[in-house]
Order: C-alpha cells, then sequence, then structure tokens
C-alpha cells in the first residue's frame, strides 16, 4: 500500500485499505476514526467509508476498510477465507467464551495430552455445526444477541454451518494452547475455543486472538491508525 498516492481523489472514486486494529477497538469505532481522518484533511462533508469485516473488541490485526465507491465491493470482501492466529485457555468456561467475561466454571486438565489435542483438531476440520456466542453482535428479532446475554434474558440460537479449511495447533504449554485457523466467513473463533475443550471433556476459552489474513489481503501490508495520521498529515 503507497501512502504517498493518498489524495482526495484516491479516497472519493474508491480506496481499499488494509488495517491492524487496536486491542479494545471496536471495528465501527476504527471506520468512524479513518473517516473523521480523511473529512478533516480534505474538508469534506461526507464521504463514504466502511469496513469488510467485524473484528471483536478483544481481537487485534486486519480490518479491511473501503472508501468512496469500492464500499461496493465490501459483501465480496466479507465473503473471503480468513486467517486467524491465537490462544485459548483449557480448564475453565467463560459465559462470552472469551475475556469479557469472568470465569463461571472450572474444570481438570490433567487427563488431556499433547497427542488427544493435535487428533482432536481432526472433528474440527471441514464443514461444521457451531452455535455463534450470545455474546455477539448477530440479530434475533431486531435484537442484538448481546443485549439478551447482558440482561440475563435467555434466547434460542441456530446453529450454523461454517467450514475451517486449516486448523494448526502451533504451541501447547497447558492450559494454554496456541493454534493457527484458516475458516470461512461467520466462524467464531470463540465458540470454537469453547467447543473445543467440550470435545477434550474439560473447557475452554479463547484467551487471545489475532487477524492475518482476509483473501489475498495481509496483515503485513496493514497500515495502523498512527501511520494513516502521519502520511494524511505529512505527505
Amino acid at each position: 500500500m503507497n501512502t504517498t498516492d493518498f489524495s482526495e481523489t484516491y479516497f472519493k472514486e474508491g480506496a481499499t485499505l488494509c488495517f491492524d486494529k487496536p486491542l479494545e477497538w471496536t471495528s465501527f469505532q476504527l471506520v468512524n476514526k479513518v473517516r473523521w481522518l480523511i473529512k478533516r484533511k480534505y474538508k469534506l462533508k461526507k464521504i463514504k467509508v466502511g469496513h469488510a469485516g467485524t473484528l471483536d473488541p478483544l481481537a487485534t490485526g486486519l480490518v479491511i476498510i473501503c472508501t468512496g465507491k469500492s464500499t461496493k465491493a465490501i459483501p465480496g470482501l466479507m465473503g473471503q477465507t480468513k486467517v486467524y492466529t491465537g490462544e485459548m485457555t483449557l480448564g475453565a468456561t467463560r459465559p462470552s467464551y472469551d475475556m469479557e467475561t469472568e470465569i463461571d466454571q472450572s474444570f481438570p486438565i490433567d487427563h488431556i495430552t499433547d497427542e488427544d489435542i493435535r487428533l482432536k483438531t481432526k472433528d474440527f476440520t471441514g464443514k461444521i455445526l457451531q452455535q455463534p456466542p450470545v455474546f455477539s453482535a448477530l440479530k434475533k428479532e431486531g435484537r442484538r444477541l448481546y443485549d439478551y446475554a447482558r440482561k440475563g434474558e435467555k434466547v434460542d440460537i441456530r446453529k450454523r454451518e461454517v467450514e475451517i479449511q486449516d486448523f494448526k495447533i502451533t504451541s501447547i504449554n497447558l492450559p494454554k494452547i496456541e493454534f493457527e485457523v484458516t475458516c470461512s466467513k461467520g466462524t467464531y473463533i470463540r465458540s470454537l475455543a469453547h467447543d473445543f475443550g467440550k470435545a477434550l471433556d474439560s473447557g475452554a476459552y479463547l484467551s487471545g486472538l489475532r487477524r492475518t489474513q482476509i483473501g489475498n489481503y495481509d496483515i503485513d501490508k496493514a497500515l495502523n491508525v498512527e501511520t494513516f495520521e502521519e502520511a494524511l498529515d505529512f505527505r
């Protein structure tokens, strides 16, 4: 991505930008920041800016942001294969399936071997049925699922088919497991961690996540907010 090409015309005609989302930022916050920086730089009243796939606040990594006419390409980009690296912690569960909520149950892990962990990934490779976490932005009857969850209301969530093309264990240091997953649109890595723990007759939650690739777009070529702001202000 050549930041020297940045211009008002570039953004209006349509830019596709890769960003490394900071920890605890929502994807919506990132879009708002990018839009504000562009509007401020070129004194624009409005410009179309959108993202091609949400990334949870507790995850970092690749978010594709499109501007101007390129926003029409967002649906196609959202359908691309994604690659994540992450860490899950065995021996406990959390209602959100990640670090957002406190531990609600603890489980033994003494019976789990490294071989068990590596073999079990085969059960989660290919097309699988997955239940999205209740702490998610999916809508049911016009409300976000996390609205139900935070009010303690029970809600029926249907399982849906997703595809895990590759599931590699890259490091085992119990209770921590590091992994890399290549998957289809709509896959929740939090749910994968939760279900993986259950499959090992224990529990697990996602304790770290980073998105590294979307289709042919790679995190190695991504901007961060600071470098983008500098490119606009000092090009």
